[in-house]
């Protein structure tokens, strides 16, 4: 793909531009190039980057693909930090939560994505999937609400119809109140693909179906939703394996543990990547790498919940795509993918020992690895041309970083924290400087009340 005469934007002079190429390309001195939201062009400091309209130069920074972020529950912010939760079980955490979530509607699903994606973006994040499970009687549109936020700020965003159907009455664990029978919520899935998805190259938004877990979904839910996936070919996501509980309740109400359960009912396949996934076995590891299911790994939340440290290096020596997720805001109450692969970095040595990951090895999981996941390899989470013109510049100056002299990948992830100091999607700028571009204060104003009205408190 050869460059324009003059493209849109050039990031020049950076210390070092990691690529994420097929060769892990890392460019001394270097710059991006990208016309209409594209990259057309890369190179070291030996090469001209073409004319632009805008030009950054970035000397004292590291320059990488957009973070993409693999599981999230954004809603999950208007509860952030709710004390009568916070030193409960996963399973405990959700019966508190789930009357609080039951008050959404579709304000506050606007205004909770808004914010959300706006405090993705100042951590490096220019992709995200959303998780949006509760759908409670009455309360309007919220995957609709959702993308709207995301193309007011003019984020990338996978949405996924998420979806409960067993109450506490059916054996399940949500309320009643945030339950919808097998019939509306497969009419309600297909409504929104065909009103939202967009399968062409570099889309900003697209639809995939999400049933919660084995237990807040039937089976037959759940063998419905993979032949509804496939005739509309969109892509499958769910909880897999993510407490000891739920290994006990799956053998206790289906004879099976959670992953033979998932290929039982036709999830075992690469349309589908799952959340967690801390649990499995060797034989469901290898299983998993055979079908091309992704995982999303979730490092602070599986340590703030103490869920346990998810067999990742063992996933990647098998095959499965592994991407980085930074899960709901009321369970890790901070949505930043920088902290996110770094915490990749710090979980996977301390399961397998200092040499087993590197800070590259935890920056390919946000990156490759998310894209795989999202079935977007090739397209997001690499700096190449033809791929969407999404990139983060992370300054490395100041006290923070003084003494780190030799290696800018390892000092990014190492040293910190980090917010970034441009955050580019799709050619434009979500943050610059360090400061997000859009005006916040009147949403963050709406989100306070809907924060409010959900915890029963005054505003």
């Amino acid at each position: 793909m050869s460059a324009p005469e003059t493209v849109d934007l050039v990031v020049r002079d950076a210390d070092l531009v990691v690529t994420m190429d097929d060769a892990r390309s890392e460019l001394r001195g270097g710059w991006v190039a990208i016309d209409a939201g594209v990259v057309v062009g890369t190179g070291a400091s030996d090469t001209e980057p073409p004319t632009a309209r805008r030009t950054e130069s970035v000397p004292g920074c590291v320059v990488t693909p957009g973070l993409v972020n693999t599981h999230h529950h954004i809603f999950q912010n208007l509860t952030r930090s709710f004390a009568p939760a916070t030193d409960e079980t996963l399973f405990g955490w959700l019966t508190t939560l789930y009357p609080r979530w039951a008050l959404l509607d579709e304000e506050a699903a606007y205004v909770s994505a808004w914010v959300g994606m706006a405090e993705l973006a100042l951590g490096g994040c220019t992709t995200s999937m959303d998780h949006l499970y509760v759908h409670p009687a009455g309360a309007g549109d919220l995957i609709s609400a959702e993308i709207a936020a995301a193309r007011d700020l003019g984020f990338r965003f996978h949405a996924t119809r998420g979806s409960m159907s067993r109450s506490v009455k059916d054996g399940g664990l949500p309320p009643d109140s945030v339950v919808q029978d097998d019939d509306t919520i497969l009419a309600e899935s297909e409504r929104l693909v065909r009103a939202h998805h967009d399968p062409s190259p570099h889309a900003m938004v697209q639809v995939a179906l999400a049933p919660c877990s084995p237990f807040s979904v039937t089976p037959e839910l759940m063998r419905s939703t993979a032949e509804l996936a496939e005739r509309l070919d969109v892509r499958l996501h769910t909880h897999l394996a993510e407490d000891v509980d739920e290994d006990t309740y799956c053998l206790e109400t289906y004879g099976c543990r959670p992953l033979e359960l998932f290929e039982d009912v036709g999830w075992g396949t690469d349309r589908s990547w799952v959340a967690h996934c801390i649990y499995p076995n060797g034989d469901e590891i290898e299983r998993m790498a055979r079908w091309g299911t992704g995982v999303a790994h979730c490092p602070s939340s599986n340590a703030l919940i103490a869920g346990g440290l998810a067999p990742v290096a063992e996933y990647l020596a098998a095959g499965v795509p592994v991407g980085i997720g930074c899960d709901g805001s009321a369970s890790t109450d901070a949505a930043s993918l920088w902290l996110e692969t770094r915490g990749a970095m710090l979980l996977g040595r301390l399961r397998n020992g200092p040499t087993s990951f590197s800070a590259r090895a935890a920056l390919e999981l946000a990156t490759r690895g998310s894209a795989a996941c999202l079935g977007r390899s090739g397209e997001i989470g690499q700096l190449t041309a033809g791929a969407c013109g999404d990139l983060v510049v992370w300054r490395l100056g100041g006290i923070a970083f003084a003494g780190a002299l030799t290696d800018p990948v390892d000092a990014l992830l190492r040293c910190g924290p980090v917010s970034a100091h441009h955050t580019v999607v799709a050619g434009r700028f979500l943050v610059a400087g360090g400061e997000l571009v859009a005006a916040s204060e009147d949403v963050l104003v709406r989100h306070r009340t809907a924060a409010a009205r959900l915890q029963g408190i005054d505003a």
